[in-house]
């Protein structure tokens, strides 16, 4: 075993970062020891270091990431394999586990989330090192898949499977289907892709003009929201409606754009948001569904990579970096950047 020490980009509140040295920590049953390679920075920790989202602190931020297994006390795992893995780790105990409802486990412990003084210290991606637990979900990765994409597929891909799911639970099948993906972020450009391969026609809202241009290369019709919004009659109406914004008024445009029979799965509302006024009657009148997620199932883990083998994005131009693990601070001290994603060189 490598007895190098660990580097740990510690987050102790605020915009402030420390950088710590630790040893390698000794396994528990079932654990598994990843030498990460690579990361990608989520909006998600943005709203967490800005104060939008709470967050245990001091922690070991960073919850995308792909890496080699350089130990494990798990017996379908091999040291050597280059594997993602989930952002959740379930008790796989719990009346919710034991339903299905993993990502909504009682005991759940969540990578990147954790106290870096707690029971799971190496829980994040912005370190040389990553300690997977117990009945944490980890997919080998292909040779024919990049890192950057991999690491993607660990929250925004699999999320994106599980609000794919979840518009197929009350819609049946997208094919054919007139679909609205509200918000362009990396999630937003993943459902449209995924909307597209399923066989749907696909309108896709977004402010910023680059990333309606990714999503035009693709095969989506693109709008300017004030342009969506001006619109009327059957323009605004469609069977499936996904929202990755969060914003108020995606979530708006979203739900009111539904067609009898339509389904809404709201997905970007993750940290604070205003409460918006629904009206019960054009619900009930309508036949109309209204749907979360957050988190995901194994599957949707598998299926990401799967997705993205063939994905037609291209990695490259939707991401920054790469920059190194010391530089991480500085990237959150800055606004994003036209890419999605910041991908962070742990090698």
């Amino acid at each position: 075993m490598n007895t190098e020490p660990v580097d740990a980009l510690v987050w102790t509140g605020n915009e402030h970062f420390e950088l710590v040295a630790c040893p390698l920590p000794q396994l528990a049953e079932g654990e598994t020891l990843v030498q990460l390679t690579t990361a990608t920075i989520c909006g998600s920790d943005r709203h967490t270091v800005s104060g939008r989202r709470a967050q245990p602190c001091p922690s070991v931020l960073g919850h995308e990431g792909v890496g080699i297994i350089q130990e494990t006390k798990n017996p379908l795992l091999e040291v050597g394999q280059r594997v993602t893995f989930s952002v959740t780790a379930p008790c796989m105990h719990c009346e919710r586990c034991c339903t299905g409802r993993t990502a909504k486990c009682r005991n759940l412990m969540k990578t990147g989330h954790e106290r870096f003084d707690g029971a799971w210290p190496l829980s994040g991606t912005y370190a040389t090192h990553i300690v997977l637990r117990a009945h944490q979900p980890i997919a080998v990765v292909p040779p024919s898949l990049g890192d950057v994409p991999a690491s993607i597929a660990s929250c925004a891909g699999a999320t994106v499977m599980a609000a794919v799911d979840a518009a197929r639970a009350s819609a049946t099948s997208l094919k054919d289907k007139r679909v609205l993906v509200v918000g362009l972020g990396m999630l937003g450009l993943i459902a449209v892709e995924a909307a597209l391969r399923a066989g749907a026609t696909v309108t896709a809202i977004d402010p910023n003009f680059s990333r309606r241009e990714f999503a035009a290369q693709l095969g989506a019709r693109t709008v300017d929201p004030i342009a969506f919004s001006r619109s009327a009659g059957r323009a605004q109406s469609f069977d499936v409606a996904m929202e990755f914004s969060g914003s108020p008024n995606g979530v708006i445009t979203c739900v009111k754009s539904l067609d009898i029979s339509g389904v809404a799965v709201l997905a970007g509302s993750v940290a604070d948001s205003p409460v918006i006024d629904l009206d019960p009657e054009w619900i009930v009148r309508g036949w109309r569904t209204i749907t979360g997620v957050h988190n995901y199932e194994p599957h949707h883990l598998e299926q990401a990579i799967e997705f993205f083998v063939e994905s037609k994005i291209d990695w490259r131009a939707v991401t920054d970096g790469p920059i190194t693990l010391e530089s991480v601070p500085d990237a959150f001290r800055r606004p994003s950047g036209e890419g999605m994603r910041t991908v962070v060189d742990l090698t």
